[in-house]
């Protein structure tokens, strides 16, 4: 596997990947191992976790800069995704064995009856690049917290990444067998499923992707979790603050080179306010400096790879082509590298690409709504259901609101995240379960109910 930094397309390491031995070597270390760390007492399972945090902090600036080289997030967001990982290993060191406490029920006189939650064995994490340690720690903190023993199947252009999370958990302190990376492609993935040791997945990745490890898990059993894509609305009603809903809109949209599954992409504003919104929101778009990643002066760096950015571009010209108004951007950067301009797209046609799909990329699409009623349906309009975000200065309104979106989580007045102290998931073409909270530490485990009489 190579690792190509797309900032100037230079190739700088390579990596062998596994073997089939070498993946049934793993397997085989991963069931071996469940069977002592599911016995650790789960107060030391939080105290590596917490060692693990600190790893991460100690490290930050040389992981954050890997991140840069293998897929071009700017150096200043891959710093704050490490320190965030850290934070995820603070919260499931602390609350864990709150979330894993047995949960009691009412019984006859003499009986004591609970429910307790045990691990269920080796999980296979089939994880993506475009938070190559957020995705991963997300899943390996409360999995690996809660008994289990975990499984990476990362993205094959940040194999770097993959390998450096196993040296955190390994520099944390913990067994060799309980965080194991596979250096394999996608090709691979379907035996590895199969393969009677692995007990669960987790997949963040695209609806194909979900869909082939949804189908093979399911022929066999075996309990999966769901992140997918997303076209997330951010909805601009005439009351909202709109100095704030532009500086966050304009975040929302353009993080991580709008690589996001919960960016921000379609910006839906009440008439009362669309001229206004969309002045302000293009003059933000072009003040935004893109260019080196490592420089802590850029806000957006290349996308992660050349036929991402030609896969992004062709969904922007079939909406021109359709109809849709580029405001500013809207064509490749003539530079070396896969750079491409913060976009804006208005009079966007529905069914076209920006309206439709997702873009991965900094592509916003701008609609205009007459009232909150034509702003909720516009938003609910997609096959997708991750995140949103509304906008209005009265919060028992945007309350109300908020419940009539079909979406896994709704922010408002803030920009959709994942938090741990939530839980965090989607719904239709977004998939299914939930991550982070206690509601993720409880995705893998068996709910055992134990009756004494």
């Amino acid at each position: 596997m190579d690792a190509v930094n797309p900032a100037t397309g230079e190739q700088f390491a390579e990596y062998t990947e596994d073997d089939y031995a070498d993946v049934e070597a793993t397997l085989e270390t991963a069931i071996e191992t469940f069977e002592s760390w599911r016995e650790r007492p789960l107060r030391e399972r939080e105290e590596l976790l917490a060692a693990a945090g600190d790893v991460l902090r100690e490290n930050k600036r040389r992981y954050a800069e890997l991140m840069t080289k293998e897929m071009g997030k700017p150096i200043s967001q891959a710093v704050a995704e490490v320190e965030k990982c850290a934070w995820a290993c603070d919260h499931y060191a602390e609350h864990a064995s709150a979330y894993l406490e047995a949960d009691h029920h009412p019984s006859p006189p003499g009986t004591s009856v609970k429910t307790v939650h045990d691990p269920l064995g080796p999980v296979l994490a089939v994880m993506p690049w475009n938070f190559p340690f957020w995705q991963v720690i997300r899943f390996a903190a409360p999995y690996l917290t809660a008994g289990n023993v975990g499984l990476l199947k990362h993205a094959s252009n940040v194999p770097g990444c993959a390998m450096v999370l196993k040296e955190v958990f390994r520099e944390a302190g913990y067994p060799e067998g309980v965080f194991q990376t596979l250096l394999v492609g996608s090709s691979k993935v379907e035996d590895v499923l199969t393969d009677n040791r692995v007990r669960a997945a987790t997949l963040t990745g695209s609806g194909p992707a979900g869909r082939a490890v949804a189908e093979t898990a399911g022929k066999h059993l075996k309990k999966t979790v769901l992140e997918l894509g997303g076209s997330d609305p951010f909805v601009v009603l005439d009351d909202a603050d709109l100095g704030r809903a532009v500086e966050t809109g304009v975040q929302a949209r353009t993080q991580n080179g709008g690589q996001s599954c919960i960016a921000a992409k379609r910006f839906i504003v009440h008439e009362a306010v669309y001229d206004e919104f969309v002045d302000r929101f293009v003059d933000e778009f072009e003040s935004l400096t893109v260019g080196d990643p490592m420089s802590e002066a850029t806000d957006v760096g290349p996308q992660a790879d050349p036929d991402l950015m030609a896969q992004l571009h062709d969904q922007v010209e079939a909406s021109v082509k359709a109809g849709a108004t580029v405001l500013t951007g809207g064509d490749p950067l003539d530079r070396e590298g896969a750079f491409y301009p913060p976009t804006v797209l208005t009079d966007v046609p529905k069914g076209c690409p920006a309206d439709a799909e997702e873009t991965f990329g900094p592509v916003a699409a701008v609609y205009e709504v007459a009232d909150e009623t034509e702003a909720i349906e516009l938003a609910n309009d997609t096959r997708f259901g991750l995140g949103a975000s509304l906008w209005t200065d009265d919060r028992k309104r945007g309350q109300r609101l908020a419940r009539e979106i079909d979406a896994g989580c709704v922010y408002i007045n803030e920009m959709t995240k994942s938090d741990p102290r939530v839980p965090f998931g989607g719904i239709k073409d977004s998939g299914y379960g939930r991550e982070l909270s206690e509601a993720g530490i409880k995705e893998f485990v068996n709910w055992k109910t134990v009756w004494v009489q």
